[in-house]
């Protein structure tokens, strides 16, 4: 049985998730198209995929990734594209967002062509986020 463009969207996000999680810098960077972007929690971070190996894979070389508990994953597909946005459990960080775009190349895979990671504000803490922000 052929499995479904939703399972395998899944699956990509999931092996990018896991791989980070192990330090596994190739696994990592094999699921993004190469000509992603990846959008950080800092406002300086809009990085092609060869800036953010740049930044990552010295991390990666030194045993450290970051760990992130997906859940509450909202998945769109539209032919050959798909999007999604899901919650981010972080140890640290609390939770997170990641929002991004995919692609199905020629080959049946899907790849990450954009992946956006963004801190969750509640609302009743905005204006103190923004004054952090502001002040520096």
């Amino acid at each position: 049985m052929e499995a479904s463009a939703e399972s395998l969207v899944g699956a990509a996000i999931d092996r990018m998730h896991d791989a980070a999680a192990r330090a596994d810098g190739d696994a990592y960077f094999a699921q993004f198209a190469p000509d992603a972007r990846f959008i950080g929690t800092d406002a300086s971070e809009h990085w092609t995929l060869d800036q953010f190996k740049a930044y990552a894979a010295p991390i990666f070389a030194r045993g450290r990734g970051w760990t992130y508990h997906p859940r509450d994953r909202h998945l769109t597909i539209s032919g050959d594209a798909a999007w999604f946005d899901e919650s981010l459990d972080h140890d640290t960080y609390g939770v997170l967002r990641g929002s991004g775009v995919l692609r199905r190349e020629a080959g049946g895979d899907w790849k990450i062509e954009q992946y956006v990671l963004s801190f969750a504000v509640p609302n009743d803490r905005a204006d103190a986020v923004v004054g952090l922000i502001r002040a520096h």
